[in-house]
C-alpha cells in the first residue's frame, strides 16, 4: 500500500470515529434530557466542525465557499437527515479542481456522511433557482461553513435580489395545497407523516420561508413583533413545533433511518418514551396519536391565519370599504369579518352567529384572519351559561335546519375549537383514533365524513352517485334530524361500554335542551341507538328469509324510521373507510330496505314460507318466459331441491340455474358456470358437482389462489346427492377484467374439481402492518338457529367468526368445518377494512351435542390465533 493511500485511510478512520462517537454521545444526551432542539443544534455543530477540518486537511482552495443549505443551513439536522451542501465556485472549475472536489465528496461519504451536494458558480445558482421553488428555498437558508466569506456575501446579495417575494409566497402556497392533497387534505391519517403531512413540520417551515423571503423575519418572535401573530399564537406555535420536533427526532432514532411516518410499529414505543400509559378505554398509542392530531390541528389553524396575513401584506387587496352585514359583522373582500376584534367578548352569542352567516350568505367564501383569530381566542367563552342560553341553542340548531354548507360550517367550527366547546362530549373524541382495523379516520373526522355523505344525498349535483338515497332524502321531511343523529352516532366512543347507548343518552339530552318536538327527538335517539342494526342485519343474516325480514321490520316500526336508518347506514359505511364500502354491500342494504318496506306496506300478515316459495317460483317462471325458455325447463331442477333453496335464492338465480342445468345428465364431471354479477360488481359462479366432504375447501382454495374474495355463498345439496353452490366474488387485485376471467374460472375450477385432489392451501401473503401491530383477538361463536322456519328439526347452527383479515382465512375456516364433518349451507363474508365478521349456517358433525360445538369453536380459535 502506498504512503498516500495509507494516509488517506488514516484520515478516513480518524474522522469516521470522531463522527460516530460524537453522534453517539449526542443521542445519549438526548435520551437523558429529552431536548430535541439541543440534539439538532449539536449535530449541526459536530458536522460543521468535521467538514471544516476535513476541508482544511485536503487544502481546499480558499477562493471557494462551502455552504450548508436546506435544513442543514437552517441549523437543524435530525438524526437521520441528509447533509445538504453547496460548493460555490468563483468561476468554472478546471480539471484539477474538479478532481479535487470529487475526491472531497468521496471523503464525505467515506467518513459516514450522507451528502446531498451541488457544485456551481453564482451565475449557475441563479440560473438553477430561476423558476425552481425548491432550489430557491434551499438557497435562502444558506450558511457559510468554510472558504471565501466575500464569495458567500456576493452570493447572498445576488440570490436575495433575484427573489420575487410575491411569486415565492404564491408558489409556496400552491406547493402546500398540492402537498396537502397528496395526504388526503387531512392530518388524521392512521400513520401520519409528521414532517410532510398537513399540520406537520413542513407547514411551520413554509411560514418562515415565506417571511424570510419577504424580509419579515425568520423566527416566531419576529412575526410577533411585526403583528402577524399574537403572543398566545407564538407560544402555541413554539410548543407545537417542539412537540413535532421531539416526535420526529425519536422516530428517527427508533427506526434507525430517515422515517417521518408515525408507523404502527413505532407508535407504542414512542408513547412509552413520552410516558404515556394505556387506560381502560385507550391504548397508549391511541393517546399519542390523539396528542399528535390536536397539535397538527392547531398548526393548520395558525398556518391558515398566518398565510392569509402574509398574503395581505405582500399583495394588499384593492381599496374597497367593507360592506356591513349587521352591527357585528361585515363583508371584507368576500370574507366574513368582525367589525372590531372584541366582538365576541362583548357579544359571546355572535360566535355561533358567525357560522350561520357563512351558511346564509353565498357571497362569503371564508373568514378573514382577524375573524378566525377572534373566534379562536373566544372559544373559551363557551361555558355552561353559554350552552344554556336559549338564543345560542337556537343558533346552533339553525345550522342544521338551514342545511346549506353545513359540512363546511361544522368543519370550520371543529378546526377553531368551537364545536368541541359547545358539545363537550364531541370535544372528547376530537383526534381520537381507535385501531379497530376498519376505521381510517379519527372519531370526529368520521362523524363529519358521515354528515358530508348525508348532505351529498340532498344536493342535486350529486344525485347520480346514489340515486335511491337522493330520491329518499328529497321526500324525507325535516332531513336535518338525520344530521343531528349523524353528529351523535359515534360520540360515545372511547368511554367504555356500548357507544350506541352512551350516544343515545347524549342525543336525548341534546334534544331536550334544544326543544325538539317529541317525534323528532324520538327519531334522533332511536337512530343513534340503532345505527348499527341495518348493516349487521344485511351483512350477517339471511335476508331472503321472511322471518328475518319480519323481525327486522318489527324493530323498525314504520317506513319513516326505515328510510332514516337506511340513509344513515349508507352514509356511515361510506364515511368509515374507502376499503369498507363496495357495490355488494350496497346491494345487500338495498335488498333489505326494499324487502322491509314491502313488508311494512303490506296490511296482511307476513307470508308463510310456502307462500313465499310459490311466489318466488312464479317470479322465476316469469323470468324464464322473458328469456323465451321452454315451459318445462325448470321441472328437473325443482324436483331435486328442497324448500330452503327457494327461500335463499332469488327468482333470477333460480331461472339461471334451471337454464344451465336443463338436460344436464348425471355425471361425475363437475359443471362450473360463471357470469358477471347481475346485482353488483364482480362475478357470480355456480358449481354443480357430486357432493364431497371437502368440496367447499377445494373451491375456496381455488378462488383465493385466483385472487378473488368470496362475499356470499349459498350451499345446497340436491336430493340425488349433488352440490349446487353459488358464490359471489370480488377481485381483490382490481384487475378490471371480470369478463376475461369467466372462461378461466369455468375451465380451471372444473378441471381441479375433476381431479379429486385435496384442496390446495392458498399462497401465504403479507399480513397488513395494522394487523401485525394492533392484533384483534379472534372470536368464535356457535348458536342454534331460531329464525328460519324451514329448519323444523332444530339441527341448524349459526357460526360467527370475528378476526383480523389475512390471506387464506376463509380456507382455514373451511378446512376446520370439513375436518369436523360440518355441512355448510350459507356463508356471509363481511370484510371491514382489515377486520372480517363472517357468518355461516352449518349443520351435521354432531353439532347438536354441546361437546362437539365446543370442540369446533376451540379448534377454530386455535387456527385463527396462529
Amino acid at each position: 500500500m502506498s504512503a498516500e493511500r495509507a494516509a488517506r485511510n488514516r484520515l478516513i478512520s480518524s474522522f469516521r470515529n470522531r463522527l460516530q462517537e460524537g453522534q453517539r454521545a449526542i443521542c445519549e444526551r438526548f435520551l437523558t434530557t429529552g431536548n430535541a432542539l439541543a440534539l439538532l443544534h449539536e449535530r449541526c455543530r459536530l458536522i460543521d466542525d468535521t467538514l471544516c477540518d476535513l476541508c482544511q486537511a485536503v487544502n481546499l482552495p480558499a477562493s471557494l465557499a462551502v455552504l450548508a443549505v436546506g435544513g442543514y443551513g437552517r441549523g437543524e439536522l435530525y438524526p437521520a437527515s441528509d447533509v445538504d451542501l453547496l460548493i460555490l465556485l468563483p468561476e468554472q472549475a478546471g480539471d484539477a479542481l474538479t478532481a479535487q472536489l470529487e475526491g472531497l465528496v468521496c471523503l464525505f461519504w467515506d467518513i459516514g456522511l450522507e451528502i446531498g451536494h451541488s457544485v456551481r458558480t453564482i451565475e449557475e445558482c441563479l440560473e438553477q433557482a430561476s423558476g425552481n421553488i425548491t432550489v430557491q428555498t434551499s438557497m435562502i437558508e444558506a450558511r457559510l461553513l468554510a472558504g471565501s466569506a466575500s464569495l458567500f456575501a456576493g452570493f447572498s446579495v445576488r440570490i436575495k435580489a433575484a427573489l420575487d417575494a410575491k411569486n415565492f409566497f404564491q408558489t409556496k402556497r400552491i406547493e402546500q395545497e398540492d402537498r396537502h392533497q397528496r395526504f388526503g387534505e387531512t392530518p388524521y391519517s392512521l400513520e401520519a407523516n409528521c414532517k410532510e403531512g398537513p399540520g406537520g413540520l413542513r407547514d411551520l417551515q413554509l411560514i418562515l420561508w415565506t417571511t424570510q423571503a419577504a424580509g419579515y423575519g425568520n423566527c416566531w418572535k419576529d412575526l410577533e413583533r411585526r403583528g402577524f401573530i399574537t403572543i398566545d399564537e407564538k407560544q402555541l406555535l413554539e410548543s407545537s413545533e417542539a412537540f413535532l420536533r421531539d416526535l420526529r427526532t425519536r422516530l428517527h432514532l427508533l427506526a434507525g433511518r430517515r422515517e417521518d411516518r408515525l408507523l404502527f410499529e413505532y407508535q407504542t414505543a414512542l408513547a412509552e418514551q413520552l410516558g404515556i400509559t394505556a387506560t381502560a378505554t385507550q391504548r397508549a398509542s391511541e393517546q399519542l396519536m390523539q396528542r399528535y392530531y390536536r397539535r397538527a390541528k392547531a398548526v393548520l389553524q395558525i398556518n391558515a391565519i398566518l398565510l392569509q396575513n402574509i398574503g395581505t401584506a405582500l399583495v394588499p387587496p384593492r381599496e374597497e370599504p367593507p360592506q356591513p352585514i349587521n352591527e357585528r359583522f361585515q363583508n371584507a373582500h368576500e370574507l366574513l369579518d368582525v367589525v372590531h376584534e372584541d366582538v365576541f367578548d362583548v357579544t359571546p352569542g355572535a360566535i355561533l352567529e358567525a357560522f350561520l352567516l357563512l351558511q346564509q350568505h353565498a357571497g362569503l367564501h371564508g373568514m378573514t384572519a382577524r375573524a378566525q383569530r377572534a373566534l379562536w381566542r373566544a372559544r373559551t367563552l363557551i361555558d355552561d351559561d353559554f350552552r344554556r342560553n336559549p338564543t345560542n341553542r337556537r343558533h346552533f340548531l339553525e345550522l342544521f335546519t338551514y342545511g346549506n354548507r353545513l359540512t363546511q360550517a361544522l368543519r370550520r367550527m371543529n378546526q377553531l375549537g368551537v364545536l368541541g366547546r359547545y358539545l363537550p362530549n364531541f370535544g372528547r373524541v376530537v383526534g381520537q383514533m381507535q385501531h379497530d382495523l376498519f376505521h381510517v379516520y379519527t372519531v370526529d373526522q368520521h362523524i363529519l365524513q358521515v354528515l358530508r355523505r348525508l348532505r351529498r344525498f340532498a344536493i342535486e349535483e350529486f344525485a347520480h352517485e346514489y340515486p335511491l338515497c337522493s330520491r329518499l332524502i328529497s321526500d324525507f321531511g325535516n332531513p336535518w334530524v338525520l344530521y343531528i343523529a349523524a353528529l351523535f352516532h359515534d360520540i360515545g366512543k372511547g368511554r367504555g361500554g356500548d357507544h350506541s347507548e352512551l350516544g343515545a343518552i347524549d342525543a336525548a339530552q341534546f334534544c331536550a335542551d334544544h326543544d325538539l318536538a317529541a317525534d323528532e327527538s324520538e327519531l334522533v335517539v332511536w337512530l343513534v341507538r340503532q345505527h348499527l342494526l341495518m348493516s349487521r342485519s344485511a351483512q350477517k343474516e339471511d335476508i331472503s328469509d321472511p322471518t328475518v325480514i319480519a323481525r327486522f321490520a318489527e324493530i323498525i316500526g314504520d317506513e319513516r324510521h326505515l328510510v332514516a336508518l337506511y340513509l344513515l347506514t349508507v352514509a356511515d359505511i361510506r364515511g368509515t373507510s374507502p376499503k369498507v364500502w363496495n357495490a355488494w354491500k350496497g346491494q345487500l342494504l338495498e335488498q333489505l330496505f326494499t324487502a322491509t318496506r314491502r313488508h311494512l306496506r303490506s296490511s296482511e300478515a307476513p307470508p308463510m314460507p310456502a307462500g313465499v316459495i310459490a311466489q318466488r317460483q312464479e317470479e322465476a317462471r316469469r323470468v324464464m318466459r322473458f328469456l323465451a325458455l321452454p315451459e318445462t325447463i325448470h321441472e328437473r331442477l325443482w324436483e331435486q331441491v328442497d324448500t330452503v333453496y327457494f327461500l335463499r335464492q332469488s327468482a333470477e338465480e333460480i331461472a339461471w340455474h334451471a337454464r344451465v342445468l336443463h338436460d344436464r345428465r348425471k355425471t361425475d364431471t363437475p359443471l362450473v358456470k360463471a357470469r358477471l354479477s347481475p346485482l353488483a360488481t364482480g362475478l357470480e359462479v355456480m358449481v354443480y358437482a357430486h357432493d364431497q366432504a371437502d368440496l367447499f375447501v377445494r373451491i375456496v382454495g381455488f378462488f383465493s389462489s385466483a385472487d378473488y374474495s368470496i362475499v356470499d355463498a349459498k350451499i345446497h345439496t340436491t336430493s340425488d346427492g349433488y352440490a349446487l353452490d353459488t358464490f359471489v366474488l370480488l377481485d381483490v387485485t382490481n384487475r378490471h377484467s371480470e369478463r376475461e376471467m369467466i372462461s378461466y374460472i369455468e375451465h380451471e375450477l372444473s378441471q381441479r374439481l375433476s381431479r379429486h385432489s385435496a384442496g390446495e392451501a392458498p399462497a401465504s401473503g403479507r399480513v397488513s402492518r395494522q394487523v401485525r401491530h394492533f392484533p384483534l383477538q379472534p372470536l368464535v361463536s356457535i348458536q342454534p338457529l331460531v329464525s328460519l322456519e324451514a329448519d323444523e328439526t332444530g339441527k341448524m347452527f349459526v357460526l360467527t367468526v370475528v378476526a383480523a383479515d389475512r390471506p387464506g382465512l376463509l380456507f382455514t375456516i373451511a378446512t376446520q368445518l370439513a375436518a369436523h364433518r360440518a355441512n355448510l349451507h350459507t356463508a356471509k363474508i363481511v370484510t371491514l377494512g382489515e377486520r372480517v365478521e363472517d357468518t355461516f349456517l352449518i349443520s351435521g358433525g354432531h353439532l347438536e351435542e354441546s361437546a362437539c360445538r365446543v370442540k369446533l369453536e376451540a379448534d377454530l380459535l386455535k387456527q385463527l390465533q396462529l
